[in-house]
């Protein structure tokens, strides 16, 4: 069977792990420029280091749908069960599994600069990372919000009125 690009594309954009990736990265890139606008300089989210992060998820991703087309891999065993199930996910392709580790990594990084820019979302980002760090320590750093960095802690940013 003869797949056009056209096909391909549409394939790509109806991918919904894909749509999630997407939707991610335009969330942080919105929330790292507001904080790079409250901080009045670029950081890892609205700098060239961040764009030519968040290009490459999308290009990796990409090469994965078309692996994934090629050579079917089933790495739902990587996977922890707890997350499978809630989730329902019975089958995960490369492409899946690496989506959903970037969305990891991106929903962290939302949170963090929700919180540097002065939202009162802390809270919230403490549990989203804890419940993130049953599973991996490769998230992304902390250091502005737990003061380790120049740009300070998150307390030193007033927090939106209610």
């Amino acid at each position: 069977m003869e797949m056009k690009v056209m096909d391909f594309i549409d394939m790509a954009a109806s991918n919904e792990f894909f749509k999630l990736v997407v939707l991610v990265i335009v969330f942080d890139t919105i929330f790292g420029v507001l904080r790079a606008v409250r901080e009045k300089k670029f950081n890892s989210c609205a700098g060239i280091d961040g764009a030519i992060r968040k290009i490459g998820m999308i290009v990796s991703l990409v090469f994965m749908l078309a692996i994934d087309m090629l050579v079917k891999v089933n790495l739902i065993g990587f996977i922890p069960e707890a997350a499978r199930n809630q989730l329902g996910l019975n089958s995960v392709g490369m492409a899946e599994f690496f989506a959903l580790l970037y969305i990891a990594y991106e929903v962290v990084s939302i949170f963090k600069n929700m919180a540097l820019c002065g939202l009162p979302v802390k809270s919230v980002w403490k549990k989203v990372r804890e419940l993130l760090g049953k599973y991996t320590d490769e998230l992304p750093d902390t250091d502005g919000l737990d003061g380790n960095s120049t740009t300070g802690s998150v307390e030193g940013y007033r927090q939106q009125e209610k």
